[in-house]
């Protein structure tokens, strides 16, 4: 490009003395150069070779002065001022963090916030980082609305705080519907650099149901594959507890609130076996039952990322992980963070 800039004698005068100014900011006397050079028709290419410059300083500043002429060329910068984090500053962002954004958004971004109250967006990272906020992160609870919470979770507590001597303490539960999911495509393993990976598409073979029971002192698990899960299937499992203990030893199975462990048949079982105790958590409490940590232990090592043949290959798989975890079983640690708060909403377990 070659147009010539066309340059008034006070223009003219005032860019040569920015340009040979022995005192003034070096980044003055180059735009002065710059524009002094295409006024005198030199091309863009010319002149960047001569400032030295690239072509994209050029269409700034020349687009800069032909706009604003003499006063475009000064810096302008967009940043903020400096701000002191003050008391009042602090409880604005704090403030303005909890209330949330009323455009529709659900959360405060660092930047956003730092918009909305003309701050630095470091200056509200600060601030969350120092009082532990992070509106980005949720946690999800499920509220139990048992009127008789309490009295059943310090029951259950008690069993695994203080068990009864010379019982047997149980955690029972189902994990329901387990897919035997086949991959359609091969599975590249894994290699330097590159995760396993898994084809997008999948075959169904069925599903299944897994019984599991906890030994809370041993940290062992009984399992049991059914096609459905139902009280009979349920009433059997019972059963095989039973035949797995010394005949006549007390036994406290711990399970939910699902209807199959509440029916006759359930009952029934109860009558003919007064060494067995059930012990149902409070609704929505599935949290009190170990034996939930191990099903999340399973399928994480096992499920998630599994192929099954057919349901009888995903069967024979889930058997053979619980053969190799009985041969060293880990029990769960159980304790109450913070024992003075209201029972069942801080108690925290830690173990596998």
């Amino acid at each position: 490009m070659s147009d010539a800039i066309h340059l008034t004698s006070v223009e003219r005068m005032e860019l040569e003395r920015r340009a040979g100014s022995r005192t003034g900011r070096a980044e003055d006397a180059r735009r002065a150069r710059l524009i002094l050079l295409l006024a005198e028709g030199h091309t863009w290419d010319e002149a960047c070779e001569q400032v030295p410059c690239s072509r994209g300083f050029v269409a700034s500043w020349t687009k800069r002065f032909e706009e604003q002429r003499l006063a475009g060329l000064y810096s302008r910068h967009l940043g903020q001022v400096a701000t002191v984090l003050t008391p009042q500053l602090e409880a604005r962002i704090l403030e303005a963090t909890r209330r949330g954004p009323r455009d529709g958004a659900t959360h405060w971004s660092t930047r956003r916030l730092g918009e909305h109250l003309d701050v630095s967006h470091m200056m509200v990272a600060r601030v969350w980082r120092k009082h532990g906020l992070r509106p980005h992160r949720i946690e999800r609870y499920m509220a139990s609305n048992d009127p008789d919470f309490e009295k059943k979770a310090a029951d259950i507590i008690g069993l695994y705080l203080n068990p009864p001597a010379h019982a047997a303490v149980f955690c029972v539960d189902e994990k329901t519907a387990i897919q035997a999911l086949d991959r359609k495509d091969p599975v590249l393993p894994l290699s330097p650099g590159r995760l396993e990976r898994h084809g997008f598409e999948y075959f169904r073979h069925g599903t299944l149901s897994l019984y599991a029971a906890f030994n809370t002192k041993t940290g062992e698990v009984l399992g049991k594959a059914a096609a459905r899960h139902t009280s009979a299937e349920f009433v059997a499992f019972l059963t095989d507890i039973v035949l797995n203990q010394p005949r006549g030893k007390e036994i406290h199975v711990i399970a939910d609130n699902l209807s199959t462990h509440k029916t006759e048949q359930v009952k029934e079982f109860l009558e003919n076996h007064r060494n067995v105790r059930l012990h149902f958590t409070p609704t929505y409490s599935s949290w009190l039952n170990q034996v939930e940590l191990w099903f999340a232990k399973i399928e994480r090592d096992v499920i998630a990322r599994g192929v099954f043949t057919s349901v009888a290959d995903l069967k024979r798989k889930l058997m053979r992980y619980i053969r190799q975890y009985n041969k060293a079983p880990r029990t769960v640690k159980w304790k109450y963070a913070d024992p003075s708060r209201h029972i069942g909403t801080d108690s925290v377990v830690t173990g596998h």
